[in-house]
């Protein structure tokens, strides 16, 4: 399996629906058995993807040619033996929403993820959460 860790900016170019981002995503990626963790706040994406090495690259290539994302960096791509995050999909921040409950969820889907990946989402998520 492989699992890529990348960030990327919401483009200028038009509103960002991040619900339409959610539903369309989590329909693929159950299409294609990939899991992970998105975070996004509207302005930010932090995401891991894991799965079939073909299926991930697939989404991943999908991402970096979706106008709605710009400068897309890969944090990090390895190979792993099992997924470090179950079967679960994505994680959301909506403005105003319970930035507690998610960092809840956060943590508690990051205890199985390794060291480099948890500290990742852990910073982000608490610099995204301060602004």
């Amino acid at each position: 399996m492989l699992q890529i860790m990348y960030i990327s900016s919401a483009s200028n170019c038009a509103p960002i629906d991040v619900a339409q981002i959610l539903t369309v995503s989590r329909r693929n990626n159950a299409r294609d058995g990939i899991t992970g963790l998105l975070y996004a706040d509207g302005r930010r994406f932090l995401q891991v993807l894991e799965g079939p090495a073909e299926a991930v690259e697939r989404a991943f290539v999908r991402i970096g040619s979706d106008p709605r994302h710009r400068a897309v960096v890969t944090l990090s791509r390895r190979a792993i033996e099992a997924r470090e995050f179950g079967e679960w999909a994505m994680a959301h921040r909506m403005p105003g929403g319970d930035s507690d409950a998610l960092m809840e969820q956060i943590a508690e889907r990051l205890e199985a993820a390794s060291p480099n990946i948890r500290a990742t989402f852990e910073g982000f998520a608490k610099i995204r959460r301060a602004a």
